[in-house]
Formats: structure tokens, C-alpha cells, sequence
């Protein structure tokens, strides 16, 4: 499953800005993996903080082999020692997990938000920043207006599509702003500029 979006939102940021038109003429649609299930995506989140990616894809695959099911039933009852996670990691992971069994964090609830206010929730998490509360908002709840200014790649994207030596909190609101109320769908492409499809083109 992937990112859900098409060609009205394409078509409403290729008129708002020219330069961003371009990166989705050049690129096409841009296909980016969903995790649909909240809690399963928060999880992965914690497990995957300041690791590469490649060392998250074996730790995963040992979290999972060792819980079974990724589910707070079978993560609270399961020991989470000698898998590569730090013990912090487990102890933020097990407490959500009691948090959701408890019903003390609604997940449910989390639908029924404002993008604002979901992010708050999230942010009462252990282990939950901004940045990665952001990241779920996009990843597993599908929301489609949401540029995170945390994030170094969109910064970076705005820097070289915009040829901008640097990125202020104001001039990102300006972009915000323009691109709302497909935020979201504009991070796709500024991730792709960030990690240089301009240049590829361009040589192809």
C-alpha cells in the first residue's frame, strides 16, 4: 500500500508553484510505502530512531520474529531483551503499548483529530517527537496536509529547488502556505529533490 494521491492534487501544485510543476513533470508519481496500521507504525518508529535503515530492517525482522503479531497484547507480554533494541526503546514501547491496552492513548481517537491536534497527541508518547509524530500523520494515516520543518530533506529540497542558501521558519511558512492543502504530496517531490532526481534528469 502506498501514499494515496492523483492527479487533483498534482494538478493544484503544479499551478501554485512553477518550479515544483517541473520536479513533477520530470519525476511522475511518486510511490511511497504506508504502514495503515497506527500502532504498528509508531513502533517501527521507536524501534527505527537514530539507526540506518538497513540495521532497522534486521532489527525488525528479529522484533517481529521474537513478538510474533505486532500488537500491544503481544508486545506488554513479551520480553524485548537481547533483539538490538536499547532498553530505553523497550521501555517506551511496552509502556504505549499498556497505554493502548489501558486505554489511556486512543488510537481510534487519533481519526477523528485535526492534523494540529493528532500531533499533540502523539507527542504525549514517550519517545514521540514533533518530527516522527509528523511522519505517522503522513505514513499511516494517509493526511494530506502535512510539511514537516524538521525534516532535513524537505529543507534541503526547498533549498536547491528554490536555489535558497538557507531556509528560514518564515520563508517555510510561505511554501506552506502555498502548497496547503497538499503539503503532504509536495514533501514527496522535495524528498526527491533532495536526493538529487533533478540532477538525474538532467543528465539523462
Amino acid at each position: 500500500m502506498y501514499f494515496k494521491y492523483g492527479e487533483k492534487e498534482l494538478n493544484y501544485l503544479k499551478k501554485k508553484d512553477k518550479k515544483l510543476a517541473t520536479v513533477i513533470d520530470k519525476v511522475g508519481v511518486v510511490e511511497r510505502k504506508l504502514e495503515p496500521d497506527i500502532f504498528v507504525c509508531i513502533v517501527k518508529n521507536i524501534v527505527g530512531q537514530q539507526i540506518s535503515n538497513k540495521a532497522l530492517d534486521t532489527i525488525w525482522n528479529r522484533f517481529i520474529n521474537r513478538v510474533g503479531k505486532v500488537t500491544p497484547e503481544n508486545i506488554y507480554n513479551t520480553d524485548l531483551e537481547g533483539i538490538g533494541i536499547s532498553a530505553k526503546k523497550a521501555i517506551w514501547i511496552k509502556d504505549f503499548s499498556r497505554k493502548v491496552l489501558e486505554k489511556e492513548f486512543s488510537i481510534e481517537a487519533l481519526y477523528e483529530k485535526s492534523d494540529n491536534d493528532a500531533i499533540k497527541e502523539l507527542c504525549t508518547l514517550d519517545g514521540i517527537g514533533k518530527w516522527t509524530a509528523e511522519m505517522v500523520l503522513i505514513f499511516s494515516m494517509n493526511r494530506m496536509d502535512v510539511l514537516s520543518y524538521g525534516d532535513f530533506g524537505i529543507k534541503n529540497g526547498m533549498k536547491i529547488l528554490y536555489n535558497k542558501k538557507e531556509i528560514t521558519k518564515d520563508l517555510f511558512e510561505k511554501y506552506r502556505k502555498r502548497y496547503s492543502p497538499y503539503g503532504s504530496v509536495a514533501s514527496m517531490y522535495l524528498w526527491e529533490v533532495s536526493g538529487g532526481c533533478l540532477n538525474d534528469k538532467m543528465e539523462k
